[in-house]
């Protein structure tokens, strides 16, 4: 088997940020990890004649030199050519409360936010003594069956997010993205529901009732980076890679009904086929 390099996430969690979860005037010290990892397959950059490792540097458009790390400073381009250099001490000062704080501001129904807006998890951790507290807003989300809609900063940039009992009794912090990061959909040419015929969607229905099964995320793998490795498993023994699987074709409008109702008696006999 070919050597693996993987990002694993089964090391020990570090909190990336700490300070206070607050709602109304209750201020719940709390440290913050990010949600997500797993494993992904690592590759490296190589030039093409020799394979040689490819680096990246950080060249001065000025000198045509590389600029070592700590010559580098953060500046905004107030104005063509002139910059106003930022350090870490100014982030701090625009505003100390927003920049160690979670804030929730509203409370509202998950259902009524649409997943769009939805970007990256994190959890929450009470700190030493906030314990009660912490359990307490837990509780009363749990109960209200609400949300709290929230503002952070977190890496010299403003979020906004929602609070939410997660598994096993932890709060989740759910970064989001405000409304104006999402791209609107007026330019598309995206069909209405005149053209499709009720024997059509009857069908179809069958077909989601039938595939239709309780939520459980451990169900699904990641399948391709198990193929990828494969590919590269045979390419180091020097096999032949032959090409998985088929493109899939659009199924033509005539042949919609009799598609779905292959589907559907497929779904019936063999309900794993449709897991890949």
């Amino acid at each position: 088997m070919a050597k693996k390099r993987t990002v694993v996430s089964q090391k020990p969690m570090r909190s990336i940020w700490s300070g206070s979860l607050t709602f109304g005037l209750v201020n719940i010290p709390v440290r913050l990890y990010s949600a997500t990892g797993g494993e992904q397959l690592e590759f490296d950059m190589l030039h093409k004649k020799d394979f040689s490792p490819i680096r990246y540097a950080k060249i001065c458009k000025k000198e045509g030199k590389e600029v070592p790390y700590d010559e580098i400073v953060k500046g905004y381009e107030y104005e063509k050519g002139d910059y106003i250099v930022l350090t870490d001490a100014d982030f701090k000062k625009v505003n100390i409360k927003k920049t160690k704080s979670i804030n929730v501001m509203d409370f509202v129904r998950e259902e009524d936010v649409d997943p769009m807006y939805f970007e990256k998890p994190y959890y929450l951790e009470p700190d030493k003594g906030a314990e009660r507290a912490y359990a307490l807003l837990r509780e009363a989300l749990t109960k209200t069956k609400k949300v709290g809609v929230a503002k952070f900063v977190i890496r010299n940039r403003e979020h906004l997010g929602l609070v939410k009992p997660g598994l096993k009794g932890v709060l989740v912090l759910d970064q989001m993205r405000f409304a104006d990061e999402l791209h609107e959909v007026n330019e598309l040419k995206i069909p209405d529901n005149e053209s499709v015929s009720k024997k059509e969607l009857d069908m179809a229905i069958k077909f989601i009732d039938e595939l239709t099964s309780q939520f459980k995320p451990s169900d699904y793998k990641d399948t391709y980076k198990e193929e990828l490795e494969g590919v590269i498993d045979d390419k180091a023994k020097g096999k032949t890679v032959h090409v998985e699987g088929e493109e899939p074709t659009p199924t033509k409008v005539n042949d919609l009904m009799e598609t779905l109702r292959e589907s559907l008696e497929k779904a019936r006999s063999q309900p794993q086929s449709f897991a890949n």
